[in-house]
């Protein structure tokens, strides 16, 4: 028998068995299925391992440069850290370390049994009225150095500041000459030193010729950059007010005598307008001065405390012409002008002027202040700490005028 016949046979068998081929057929069908899932799962899995070849390839490829990228991003981190780590220690440990360093300097000087001399005092005369008197009277306090140890050397006859704590008071210019004083005060400017922060050859020949003058050998010093170290970190933000009044003394100033010379109304405002970060000289702050000066001669007579001559980088706002108002330019020289100014002021109804110098002396004089400025950005942190200080020593009234906020109300109108 044939294979052909052999075939035949089983395939009329087989077809004589009841649903046979519609078995055999869902047979295949899933047969077929299968291989296609088969089929479709291993090209997935190449997919998948082509995939992983081509991105393991690019790896390779960019190898170097991920590497570098790497290496920049742990540099970065470390130098964030490194940043971080300095500015905790500029900003938090530092200002103690400095604390501990300028205590120990003070009870050094103090435990002497000789002469002390506070200055020399040759920067600007806000901070002299605003920080360093209250430094001054509270250091002597807290180190139990009597008036009569204690030598304020300053310029421009300030004595009357120093009654509450020098026995003894030497006027600079006694020693040398403005232009001499002026010479230094601007080289120290252009050393970068505005603030006295350290103790220089002028400041060493000055205390040399003070102790020549009063015939005292090895007197001991406070020096003024002791003070500007100290609270330095208070007005960059880096320590609170509290630490403030907690290392200053403000006090009322001692009845000081009005001027007899020269001749002065019997009530008058005392006004002294000068240039500067606060109240820079621009037109608009020109004329803006101008028409409050006006104002105030309105009122009452006006007594200018323009110098017209300066000894560090500000320069005094002149009024000249103004009805019902008068200078003390001829009458001031550098040897006595800061006294004579302090005696005008403290017999005026009221002080006006730029917030800063002598704005900050008024109110301890008893005398109603008003503060004019354009500019407060460096004057946050000096009218947080004045306010605060004139309520508690029950000085007189201190008010601020800006400028910039006035002309932004009036173009509203």
């Amino acid at each position: 028998m044939s294979f052909e016949t052999i075939v035949c046979f089983v395939v009329v068998f087989v077809m004589r068995i009841p649903n046979v081929a519609r078995a055999a057929i869902n047979l295949a069908g899933v047969r077929l299925r299968r291989a296609e899932r088969h089929w479709r799962t291993a090209a997935q899995a190449l997919g998948r391992l082509g995939r992983q070849a081509s991105r393991q390839q690019e790896r390779l490829a960019r190898a170097p440069e991920l590497a570098r990228i790497r290496v920049a991003q742990s540099r970065a981190a470390i130098e964030r850290s490194r940043k971080r780590v300095v500015r905790f220690d500029d900003h938090v440990l530092e200002p103690y370390r400095t604390e501990r360093r300028i205590k120990h300097t003070l009870a050094r000087e103090a435990a002497a049994s000789g002469p002390l001399i506070v200055g020399p005092w040759t920067s600007e005369v806000g901070y002299e009225a605003l920080y360093w008197l209250p430094f001054v009277a509270w250091a002597a306090d807290h180190y139990g150095v009597r008036p009569e140890r204690i030598i304020a050397l300053s310029r421009g006859g300030t004595d009357l500041w120093y009654r509450n704590v020098a026995g003894t008071y030497v006027e600079i210019f006694d020693l040398v000459d403005p232009a001499e004083f002026a010479k230094q005060a601007a080289a120290r400017r252009e050393r970068g030193d505005q603030k006295q922060m350290a103790l220089s050859e002028f400041d060493r020949e000055l205390i040399r010729l003070a102790s020549r003058r009063l015939g005292v050998r090895d007197a001991a010093v406070w020096h003024p950059g002791l003070m500007y170290r100290l609270f330095r970190p208070f007005w960059y933000g880096d320590r609170s007010l509290d630490f403030l009044l907690r290392h200053t003394d403000f006090r009322s100033i001692p009845a000081v005598d009005a001027a007899t010379a020269p001749a002065l109304p019997g009530e008058y405002v005392a006004v002294k307008f000068y240039t500067g970060p606060a109240l820079p000289d621009t037109d608009a702050n020109r004329s803006a001065l101008f028409e409050l000066v006006q104002r105030l001669a309105a009122r009452m007579p006006v007594v200018m405390l323009d110098t017209g001559w300066s000894v560090d980088e500000h320069h005094d706002y002149a009024f000249e012409g103004f009805r019902n108002v008068t200078t003390l330019r001829p009458s001031l020289d550098p040897k006595t002008n800061l006294g004579l100014q302090t005696r005008v002021i403290a017999g005026a109804r009221q002080f006006v002027g730029t917030c800063g110098g002598l704005a900050w002396l008024a109110p301890l004089l008893g005398v109603d202040t008003l503060a004019v400025y354009e500019d407060d950005r460096y004057l946050t942190a000096h009218l947080y700490a004045a306010k605060y200080a004139y309520r508690r020593t029950g000085a007189a009234r201190f008010s601020t005028l800006n400028l910039k906020a006035l002309r932004a109300v009036e173009r509203f109108h």
